[in-house]
């Protein structure tokens, strides 16, 4: 994984409480790769959170069903059981839970495959210990799993009957909630913020995926179609957000 190493996240000593806290936010990091799941619990462990670490979605699920963890981080290839059906079960006991998938850069169909089974978001591999710890921050914040953490200061944005906060990470569309994933809000942000102008997939990508390189058009595509689908449940009229074939997207503007 590149990544800066397992010291990555440093200067945070004082949170390392946190680790023997039995009210810290509990994360379950599911992967085969016992080298990434070591660096990578001990970087969440460094940001204050529990972990407990699986190498594989039976053994996971095994705990799962007496405990489930506030949080789970889960690849998608797995021996025994994959992420995939790990968190289609998951999604059976809970649809609060945020799931995070790590996955490869050659799993594209299986990451719209699991976006469409209710995870959150996803990072590709290799991805930076920052990020995936500020995308685990901003899931807690807006669960409401860590009240403790005051709201960052942010940009907030208007289009048409749309608000954004995000320092909340928070979207309303005609004063009603809209729960959205981390990529689902950063895309949305984007059309936003440039109403009006056609938006291509690699730009809403790169704005989505700061950190990522090796997305495809099909993953803009599916984030687009939940974020439509969700509007629409609050809103059946709904038509926000227009496709211009062979180059992107555009938000309208009122």
């Amino acid at each position: 994984m590149a990544a800066r190493g397992p010291c990555a996240i440093v200067g945070r000593r004082d949170k390392l409480q946190g680790v023997n806290d039995p009210q810290a936010p509990l994360i379950a990091l599911v992967d085969d790769e016992a080298h990434l799941r070591a660096t990578v619990a001990k970087a969440l462990r460094q940001e204050g959170y529990r972990v407990q670490a699986f190498a594989d979605g039976a053994e996971a699920w095994t705990e799962f069903e007496r405990l489930l963890p506030d949080l789970a981080i889960l690849d998608i290839i797995m021996p025994r059981m994959d992420g995939l059906e790990l968190c289609r079960r998951i999604r059976g006991l809970s649809e609060k839970v945020p799931v995070m998938f790590l996955t490869s850069r050659d799993e594209e169909f299986d990451k719209v495959l699991g976006l469409e089974l209710g995870a959150d978001d996803y990072l590709c591999k290799p991805f930076s210990l920052r990020e995936l710890a500020a995308r685990v921050k901003v899931l807690f914040r807006r669960t409401g799993r860590r009240d403790d953490e005051p709201a960052l200061d942010g940009e907030r944005l208007s289009a048409g009957a749309l608000f954004l906060d995000t320092g909340r990470f928070a979207a309303t569309w005609k004063g009603a909630a809209v729960r959205l994933t981390v990529t689902e809000f950063r895309i949305l942000c984007s059309l936003a913020r440039h109403s009006g102008h056609v938006r291509t997939r690699e730009q809403l990508l790169a704005d989505a995926f700061p950190q990522d390189s090796f997305m495809g058009d099909r993953t803009v595509d599916c984030h687009i179609r939940r974020i439509r689908a969700k509007l629409e449940l609050r809103d059946d009229e709904f038509d926000g957000i227009e496709t211009l074939y062979g180059l992107g997207y555009r938000w309208r503007e009122d």
